[in-house]
């Protein structure tokens, strides 16, 4: 009984009370100058994300903490990226609509079509399609061939292939004991995922083949027995870390930056200096919504929402932020390790990786930890292709927790 209440309406009722708080800043925000188009955003953003949540609450028996956690980033991104430019704020708006719809198919299709551990060539078929699909289709931005365009909409096919790059190591690990008997199995799993990443090499889009590699080498970390194959990957990454330093002058540039940024604040390190600026005249509580300068960081709304998001609502904010990603990872790595399924508890590993890493690598850019990459921060930055792939995501693990609610419930009615 008190685990029901718990996920009942004691989420519900804090996450409204958040809302109303983001709908109360958003207005503080606009001070006399209220018009329509903020108080519809955020009475839109209010009902889209408390239905949602209570939708879920009642379709699914699962860990509904994790929506929950990323709705309440969802919330301050948007609120960020509103002060930043109008037409932004309801473009992520839709973009979030658009997310939990799929979020919600997502869930159904993982919940009723079983077989997913059995399709490893599916996976690995598709994700070379999406790579043809980028070379032949794509555009530069940002000196990588990352993006593709369909009329008025881009998405980057780069998105999807990382969730079929988890597909592919949970169906070879969860089916371990079957591959084992074709000789050299593991290094094919290496060629492919390592074929991937060259194609990523080939498109500049380095960023998201550390996403690949990161992925990869902790998932063969936990559950490959060569473990001489994880010290391969270290000295091939190595190997790799140094060419595209050498091969590449957009990468030897942001090293250079990360470096020392101040040398070149005029030029390429202007962005992050730009960045610790913001952070540094923030200090712990903020100027204030509307009394930073965002536009003084070039694609803000991007790359650079934290600093932002510091600037003007204070550091404070920025360690919830991390917090709540912390809480994010912890809860699906919880959801990994209690999984019953190897299949699903892969996934959930997988995800929650995905999650973690990606989110850690762009802060440390920001923050001047790690050279920038160019990455989106998940759920809280500006963008179609980003939300929409992050809540497919989101619904896999919403899965992989249900079934663990399968394997408590027959549990306790065994006991």
């Amino acid at each position: 009984m008190f685990k029901r209440v718990i996920r009942g309406k004691s989420p519900r009722n804090l996450l409204f009370i958040f809302e109303i708080l983001a709908l109360s800043l958003l207005l503080v925000y606009q001070g006399e100058k209220i018009d329509r188009l903020t108080l519809g955003t955020g009475i839109g953003l209010t009902l889209i994300i408390y239905l949602s949540n209570y939708i879920l609450s009642k379709v699914s028996t699962g860990d509904n903490y994790i929506f929950l956690i990323v709705t309440m980033l969802i919330s301050i991104g948007i609120i960020m990226i509103y002060r930043i430019d109008e037409g932004l704020g309801i473009k992520q708006l839709i973009w979030l609509s658009t997310g939990i719809f799929v979020f919600f198919i997502t869930y159904f299709i993982m919940k009723y079509i079983r077989g997913w551990k059995n399709w490893i060539y599916l996976y690995t078929a598709g994700s070379y399609v999406l790579f043809l699909i980028t070379f032949i289709f794509g555009s530069r931005k940002k000196g990588a061939i990352n993006w593709v365009s369909l009329g008025n909409v881009a998405f980057q096919p780069a998105e999807i292939t990382k969730l079929l790059l988890i597909f592919i190591l949970a169906a070879y690990y969860s089916n371990i004991s079957k591959w084992k008997e074709k000789k050299y199995s593991s290094y094919y799993l290496m060629g492919v995922v390592y074929s991937f990443i060259i194609l990523l090499f080939l498109q500049r889009d380095l960023g998201t083949a550390l996403v690949f590699y990161a992925i990869f080498i902790a998932i063969q970390f936990i559950y490959e027995e060569d473990r001489k194959l994880i010290f391969y990957n270290i000295g091939l990454f190595t190997i790799g870390g140094i060419l595209g330093y050498t091969l590449f002058d957009h990468v030897k540039i942001r090293f250079q930056a990360w470096l020392n940024p101040w040398k070149y604040i005029e030029r390429q390190g202007y962005q992050i200096t730009q960045s610790l600026f913001a952070i540094a005249e923030g200090g712990f509580f903020g100027k204030g919504l509307g009394l930073g300068h965002p536009e003084f960081i070039p694609v803000v709304y991007t790359d650079f929402i934290f600093s932002a998001i510091c600037e003007e609502m204070g550091i404070f904010t920025g360690i919830g932020i991390i917090m709540l990603f912390m809480i994010l990872v912890y809860r699906g790595f919880k959801i990994g390790i209690s999984q019953e399924s190897p299949f699903y508890k892969i996934l959930a590993l997988g995800i929650s990786i995905l999650f973690g890493i990606q989110s850690f690598i762009i802060l440390g850019g920001v923050l001047k930890m790690i050279p920038l990459t160019g990455l989106t921060l998940p759920f809280v930055s500006y963008g179609g292709s980003s939300i929409l792939s992050s809540f497919i995501a989101l619904g896999i693990l919403q899965i992989c927790s249900e079934e663990i609610e399968i394997k408590e419930d027959k549990d306790e009615q065994g006991e």
